[in-house]
């Protein structure tokens, strides 16, 4: 699944497929629980994203948490809140913000509890 890089969205988006965001989204959060989520060179989000495995190109502002890894590339700006168990940052990747490993679970238990509020 993927959203052209002509659109523009606020508010949340769930989906139970991998997504591919090419626009700008803000608000959210993006819930792709189990799944993997792209966030491409040209795409901007400015919302929580939740997922198994979280890849930037482009930017993110927000808290960014994933079960299982998040991998920032070198064309990425990230700010906020990263919690995974793993994380990769490339090498001329701008990141700035805070990384969270062992809070997985408690991140989670908040994200879905504000998810259902």
């Amino acid at each position: 699944m993927g959203l052209g890089a002509t659109i523009i969205l606020n508010g949340e988006i769930t989906t139970g497929d991998d997504l591919e965001i090419d626009c700008r989204i803000e608000g959210g959060p993006v819930w792709s629980d189990g799944r993997a989520v792209t966030v491409t060179p040209s795409a901007s989000v400015s919302a929580d994203i939740v997922a198994r495995e979280v890849t930037v190109f482009g930017s993110v502002t927000g808290t960014v948490i994933a079960t299982d890894v998040v991998l920032i590339r070198s064309s990425a700006t990230v700010r906020g809140r990263v919690v995974s168990p793993r994380i990769i940052l490339e090498d001329g990747a701008r990141f700035n913000g805070s990384v969270e490993p062992h809070q997985l679970e408690s991140a989670l238990r908040v994200a879905r509890h504000k998810r259902g509020s």
